[in-house]
């Protein structure tokens, strides 16, 4: 179980803002990060975070200097890519979670299925090993996503507004 950190993508912003979990800073050159102590940038999720163990979303660090939005997908599944978690409203700062955490603060909004939660890695049999992105959006401070969004159209709308954004894969199937 390794850490790793995504590779910065935006300039130094400014301004020193306290986390959204309480526990760290992030300075004004913190770049924005997304790591797990579970697994590591492209090596397999651990059962434990698929719909083959409890199903629940895996433990998260990251650094955000703005506020920030996370979207799960699989862009490998049958049919497009599939929306397994969006939690907006990320506050600025360094933060993390626990096994079946919610970013402090984040809303989650609806995945591919229409609910509101984390859906874990549950590839169809026989698809062949899909790749997990966990990739965290820094946003403007002003940005409101519009009301009555949900799954790939969320995630994309997040995506097009991001000033910046880091990338945590995880891979899971057979």
């Amino acid at each position: 179980m390794g850490w790793t950190v995504a590779r910065r993508l935006g300039a130094a912003l400014a301004g020193m803002v306290l986390a959204g979990s309480g526990v760290a800073h992030a300075a004004p050159d913190t770049p924005l990060t997304i790591s797990s102590p579970a697994f590591a940038d492209g090596a397999p999720i651990p059962a434990l975070y698929t719909c083959t163990g409890m199903d629940m979303s895996p433990p998260l660090a990251w650094s955000a200097p703005l506020g920030a939005a996370l979207v799960v997908d699989d862009p490998d599944a049958p049919g497009g890519t599939y929306i397994h978690w969006i939690v907006i409203g990320i506050a600025p700062g360094s933060g993390s979670v626990g096994d079946g955490g919610t970013p402090r603060g984040g809303v989650t909004l609806p995945n591919s299925n229409g609910q509101s939660l984390y859906g874990g890695p549950c590839p169809p049999r026989g698809s062949g090993v899909h790749h997990y992105r966990f990739t965290l959006y820094q946003l403007p401070n002003d940005y409101q996503l519009p009301g009555g969004l949900g799954g790939v159209q969320a995630a994309q709308t997040i995506a097009g507004a991001a000033t910046a954004q880091a990338q945590l894969t995880g891979t899971f199937g057979s």
